[in-house]
C-alpha cells in the first residue's frame, strides 16, 4: 500500500488544458473515485499517474517518492482498463503472469503467485483456459487478477466496468469492492457512473472541465453538495431560485416562490459561505427523492403530473407549479399517480441544501 499525492498538477494538450492545478492526496489503503463526464480530466490524471501522459507542471508522489520521470515498468502499479486488454491467443494463467516476467520471480513461485490471484478473484482452477472461454464478468476478474499478482504499490482502474451488461456490473462493483478491502492496496478509480461511485468509494472527487468540484465522502457529495454542477450530476435534483431571508446559530432561511420559506440546517448550507447575508440571491437544492406528493388539498403547494415514468417499486414524476418544473421520485404503495393529476407536495428542510446563486450548473 502507499498514499498517492498529486501537487498542483496540471496538463495541457496545445492550447487545450485538460487539467488546472489538481491537489489531493489519496488515502493509503483507501478506494477513491473520479468521477465527472467525458473529457472533464479524470481520466487524464490516472494516466499521469500511471505514466502514460507526462504532467505539464506540478509533482506526483507516490510514498515519499516524486515519480514523474520514473517509467511505467518502475512505478509497481497495477493497471485495469475498460476493454480488459487480455492476451486472446494465451492462457489465463500467462496473461496472469505476464507482469511477473520482468520481477525476476521463479517459475514456482509465478505458478504459486497466478493461483493465489485466482483465489482472490473467486476463479481458481482456469489457468488452462483462453479469454474466449470466459464471460465478459470472468475476463474482468482476470484482468484484476493479472493486475494485483505484482502486488502493486497503487491500483488504477479506468471505467473497468462500463464494458459489463447493468445486472453484472451490479454484482462486479460488490465484488471489486470487496476484493480491494481483502487485499487493502490504495485504488483510483475512473468512472461517469454515479452509482457506481457512491456505492464503491471511501472518498469521491468530482471533477468538471478539468477542474476539481468537490472532494468528500459518498454522503458529503450527496448530500451537501458544493456546486450546482455536483449537484445536478449525482442524483435527480431540484434547483430553485432562492433569497436569504434570515440567519441564525443553526439555520439560514430561504425564501422561495413555490414553498415560501424554509429553514435550511448550517451544515447543509456550508457552501453559501460566512458571508452571506439578508437579501442575498441563492438556491435551494432538494433531491427528487426528498420531495413527497400527496393527495391534493390542504396547505401545502399544489403541483400538477406532467409525465410519470413508472419504474416498478418507485415512479419518478414530472410537476409543473406555477412556471417552474420540478421532478419527485416516490416509492409506490399501491397505484402511481397519474399524468394531468394535481397533488400536493411536501419537502424536508433538514434534507434541503442551500447553494450559491452563482455556482455553474
Amino acid at each position: 500500500m502507499a498514499r498517492v499525492e498529486l501537487v498542483n498538477i496540471r496538463k495541457s494538450f496545445g492550447a487545450v488544458k485538460a487539467v488546472h492545478g489538481a491537489d489531493v492526496v489519496f488515502e493509503e489503503g483507501s478506494f477513491t473515485t473520479l468521477l465527472g463526464p467525458s473529457g472533464c480530466g479524470k481520466t487524464t490524471i490516472l494516466r499521469m499517474i500511471s505514466g502514460l501522459e507526462s504532467p505539464t507542471g506540478g509533482d506526483i508522489l507516490i510514498g515519499e517518492r516524486r515519480i514523474n520521470d520514473v517509467p511505467i515498468h518502475k512505478r509497481n502499479l497495477g493497471l485495469v482498463f475498460q476493454n480488459y486488454a487480455l492476451f486472446p491467443h494465451r492462457t489465463i494463467g500467462e496473461n496472469i503472469a505476464f507482469g511477473l516476467k520482468y520481477r525476476n520471480v521463479s517459475k514456482s513461485d509465478v505458478a504459486q503467485k497466478v493461483k493465489d490471484a485466482l483465489d482472490i478473484v473467486r476463479l481458481p482452477n482456469v489457468e488452462d483456459r483462453y479469454p474466449s472461454q470466459l464471460s465478459g464478468g470472468q475476463q474482468q476478474r482476470i484482468a484484476l487478477a493479472r493486475a494485483i499478482v505484482i502486488e502493486p504499490d497503487v491500483l488504477l482502474l479506468d471505467e473497468p466496468l462500463s464494458a459489463l451488461d447493468a445486472n453484472l456490473r451490479e454484482d462486479m462493483r460488490v465484488e471489486l469492492k470487496a476484493i480491494q478491502d481483502r487485499i487493502g492496496v490504495t485504488s483510483i478509480f475512473v468512472t461517469h457512473d454515479q452509482s457506481e461511485a457512491l456505492a464503491m468509494s471511501d472518498k469521491i472527487i468530482v471533477m468538471s472541465a478539468g477542474r476539481i468540484e468537490q472532494i468528500g465522502t459518498p454522503e458529503e457529495v450527496y448530500n451537501t453538495p458544493a456546486s450546482s454542477f455536483v449537484a445536478g450530476f449525482l442524483g435527480a435534483s431540484n434547483m430553485l431560485p432562492a433569497r436569504v431571508v434570515g440567519r441564525d446559530a443553526r439555520h439560514v432561511l430561504l425564501e422561495t416562490a413555490e414553498f415560501g420559506q424554509t429553514a435550511i440546517p448550517l451544515a447543509r448550507a456550508a457552501a453559501l459561505g460566512t458571508m452571506i447575508s439578508t437579501g442575498d440571491k441563492a438556491q435551494l437544492m432538494i433531491r427528487a427523492e426528498k420531495l413527497t406528493l400527496g393527495p391534493a388539498g390542504g396547505d401545502a403547494p399544489q403541483a400538477v403530473i406532467e409525465n410519470v415514468d413508472y419504474q416498478g417499486q418507485l415512479a419518478r414524476y414530472f410537476l409543473r407549479i406555477g412556471e417552474t418544473q420540478l421532478q419527485a421520485m416516490n416509492m409506490i404503495d399501491a397505484a402511481p399517480f397519474m399524468a394531468g393529476q394535481t397533488v400536493s407536495l411536501t419537502l424536508n428542510p433538514n434534507a434541503c441544501s442551500a447553494l450559491p446563486q452563482d455556482t455553474p450548473a
